[in-house]
């Protein structure tokens, strides 16, 4: 019986262990709050997107099209989770956020910042290029207190009408990450309004500057922007997960979940668990 009992602690703290040398990584595009959007509005489905969340409990979550209300909303529902990003409007709270959230009791901010997807990229509110809209980038490097190791995380949007823009955009990201990684390893994750075709995509993914490499298995084909209504019309694949060597992916996912005829948001979740390699 004492045999079994110190067994079972014994097992207890080894899934444990191993638990915490894993990542558990989601990138997730909750749609601004919109009036257009009638039946899906924030208000009439944020409680779904804190389901989903709780759910699959991501340790650390890049979020895009996050109003300020809306990233309120967030933490005051999902309290174990704290952030790291600014409104891309003005560099404080007006616009849309591509906010970091990560567990706090996980993980401590070493560095954090934002830089805009522009020739200017320190300037609040730049755009360039052929850009409908300013977009942005967030960026901490966390220290995971499981592990006792450091990694860079990274969160954008790339704007959804210039090709221009989402190319210069792929070229800057790398070399921001580049410059501030310090041999660290990253994961950058992303509504990139590129599908694995476009020109901005090869850029993310030509390895120059930066390899990054794409979490998302080339067998799985399941898209990622889909509007609300489940079944409609065919899913885009334009939201990845990247990574550098450093990392070890597993058990890569689309997250489809429905309540029958609506998901929580227009795209889906794209989630992964990374391992640390040793």
């Amino acid at each position: 019986m004492i045999r079994t009992f110190f067994f079972t602690i014994l097992l207890t703290f080894s899934f444990a262990a191993m638990h915490a040398q894993s990542l558990k990584v989601m990138s997730y595009n909750i749609r601004l709050d919109h009036p257009v959007d009638g039946v899906n509005q924030w208000p009439k489905r944020s409680d779904k997107v804190y389901a989903l969340i709780k759910k699959y409990s991501p340790d650390i979550l890049g979020v895009q099209e996050a109003l300020h209300h809306q990233l309120q909303d967030l933490l005051s529902n999902l309290p174990e989770y704290t952030f790291v990003g600014v409104g891309r409007d003005d560099g404080k709270t007006k616009g849309e956020y591509s906010a970091i959230l990560f567990k706090k009791e996980r993980f401590a901010i070493k560095q954090q910042s934002t830089f805009w997807l522009s020739e200017t990229p320190e300037i609040a509110g730049s755009k360039s290029w052929d850009a409908a809209i300013t977009r942005v980038a967030s960026w901490a490097i966390l220290h995971d207190l499981s592990t006792k190791k450091d990694l860079v995380i990274v969160n954008t949007h790339f704007d959804h009408i210039g090709k221009v823009a989402r190319e210069k955009s792929a070229l800057l990201i790398k070399e921001k990450i580049s410059s501030l990684r310090k041999n660290l390893p990253v994961i950058l994750t992303g509504d990139f309004n590129s599908e694995p075709t476009d020109a901005s995509y090869q850029a993310m993914a030509d390895g120059q500057v930066l390899k990054l490499l794409n979490s998302r298995p080339p067998s799985d084909t399941q898209g990622t922007f889909c509007n609300f209504a489940v079944t409609t019309e065919p899913c885009k694949v334009i939201d990845y997960i990247f990574y550098t060597e450093g990392f070890i992916p597993q058990n890569y996912q689309v997250i489809t979940d429905h309540d029958g005829h609506h998901y929580p948001s227009d795209h889906l979740p794209v989630w992964c668990e990374f391992w640390w390699k040793k």
